[in-house]
């Protein structure tokens, strides 16, 4: 676990930050990859078909910081506590990240104080991590361009650090940021509000320097 005033490392759900724009916005095969095996998957197939959806997993490295397991170990075991639902009852189809057994399998298994937040307005973040935690905000993915209308809340998570130098906004690593700026960004309250869904997980040892 890392301590409250370290910097949190900033990770990607791809293994090629550097390609992260061309695999979400250009239309990538996330297969072409050339450093998929450092996520762990098993083959550039099983890469492609998870790595989109590895948001949370992403933001579970970053706060276990050096040393945490790889994408597809930290996928493994939340499939196991069922985070993740991809098999025959799902018809195939991966869904997730599932709140509930996501808290479990990061409390049981890597010792995190994971709080499930079903409903969490902007001011409880900022309570929470004045509290000194860290929070896995559910967001649009097209929170990389705030200078847009927010196409709408939720389906992508995002980990919140800090609150900005001026207080009234929040600092954040996007697992899917196609640029610097965009993976480790600072927003205000209000412009974070219009794509965030209301709900997360909070988790110990948020840094305060975001």
């Amino acid at each position: 676990m890392t301590c409250r005033t370290c910097r949190v490392p900033v990770l990607t759900q791809f293994a090629s930050p550097d390609l992260v724009g061309a695999i979400v916005e250009g239309g990538l095969d996330p297969a072409g990859d050339p450093r998929w095996p450092d996520s762990g998957a098993e083959s550039p197939a099983e890469y492609a078909r998870w790595s989109g959806h590895l948001c949370g997993m992403a933001c579970l490295r970053m706060t276990l910081g050096p040393g945490a397991p790889s994408l597809f170990a930290l996928r493994d075991g939340a499939l196991r506590y069922g985070a993740y639902t991809d098999g025959a009852d799902s018809d195939g189809v991966i869904k997730g990240l599932v709140y509930a057994p996501f808290a479990r399998y990061a409390s049981e298994v890597h010792g995190l104080d994971a709080v499930v937040h079903r409903e969490l307005s902007p001011a409880g973040i900022l309570e929470l991590l004045d509290e000194g935690r860290r929070v896995m905000a559910s967001v649009h993915f097209g929170i990389r361009h705030p200078q847009q209308p927010a196409p709408g809340r939720g389906g992508h998570l995002v980990l919140l650090t800090s609150r900005t130098a001026d207080g009234g906004g929040v600092h954040f690593h996007n697992p899917s940021g196609t640029s610097a700026a965009t993976r480790a960004a600072g927003l205000p309250l209000p412009v974070f509000e219009r794509f965030f869904a209301g709900r997360g997980v909070s988790l110990p040892g948020g840094a305060r320097n975001g």
